[in-house]
């Protein structure tokens, strides 16, 4: 059954540590490697958010392929610096077969200390699965990223639309809770026949895929864009969570990246805002809001 209201007019106090009002989680979203490639044994070249195309290309797609190497070959490494210069933590929507294929990015995210969120064993919609093949996809992704990231994802985000099934068999398979929703901008528990299961949503909407779809053309516009909903956020009553969507082969580039530097910058001057990993909310979640 859909929820329509929420919470409503009376939000809970999120109770934030250290009295912050607003908690801000960026997401570094790990797909390269993970994507559709023919070489790969897939039919086509995945393309999607990359700088595109302007003509359609039969066959396999060599442009679309090295874009997306751009994200793993220097874009996670241009977010890596940024970050942690700064001593910020991130969580990685990571999915399975993109941390396999990149060793030094494993080795990188493991010595920072940020959790990984399961983005799927491969960059794919879960909508329309099977359930025995989703179980398995499940299945192999989370063991897949157990054995290198050294301990098991608890979360989970399918890439846009899971299926009717997805929550109950990540459920089924030991995950804390999904990021699987765009509903809200606080943490939630929502019944799964009968047993409450947290939910933590993400959006689209403060997201570098903004880049793609031309929605913002400069870094400086993702600064002011990002800048002026956490400013929003600490001037309303009560506190509120935010995701922060970023992509390796998006916001890597050295043109959009000068507005996230600025941006991480100048979170280090707002004291009410705590910026922290996923993994950190959903415990906080847990420990002071039971369902």
């Amino acid at each position: 059954m859909r929820d329509f209201e929420g919470y409503g007019r009376n939000p809970p106090d999120p109770r934030w540590p250290n009295g912050a009002k607003l908690a801000l989680n960026f997401v570094i979203n790990h797909e390269e490697g993970g994507e559709e490639s023919v070489p790969d044994g897939d039919p086509r070249t995945e393309n999607a958010l990359t700088e595109g195309s302007t003509a359609p290309v039969k066959g396999r797609d060599l442009g679309a392929e090295s874009m997306f190497q751009y994200g793993s070959r220097v874009g996670f490494w241009r977010l890596h610096r940024l970050f942690t210069e700064r001593g910020l933590p991130c969580t990685v929507f990571a999915v399975a077969r993109s941390l396999e294929r990149t060793p030094q990015a494993v080795a990188a995210i493991r010595e920072a200390g940020w959790d990984v969120c399961a983005h799927g064993w491969k960059w794919e919609m879960h909508i329309g699965m099977e359930e025995a093949q989703e179980r398995q996809r499940i299945a192999d992704a989370t063991a897949l990223i157990a054995k290198l990231i050294g301990k098991p994802p608890l979360g989970w985000y399918t890439r846009y639309a899971p299926s009717l099934n997805t929550r109950r068999l990540l459920a089924e398979a030991g995950y804390l809770y999904d990021s699987d929703a765009y509903d809200d901008e606080l943490p939630y528990w929502t019944d799964l026949a009968g047993q409450p299961r947290l939910v933590l949503p993400y959006n689209l909407a403060h997201n570098d895929i903004r880049f793609q779809r031309a929605a913002l053309t400069a870094g400086e516009e993702f600064f002011q864009y990002i800048k002026g909903a956490v400013e929003l956020m600490l001037a309303e009553p009560g506190g509120r969570m935010l995701s922060v969507g970023l992509h390796n082969r998006i916001i890597g580039h050295p043109g959009r990246a000068a507005g996230l530097a600025k941006l991480l910058d100048w979170l280090k001057t707002q004291p009410q805002v705590w910026v922290c990993r996923r993994e950190e909310i959903a415990r906080h979640w847990i420990a002071h809001h039971q369902p």
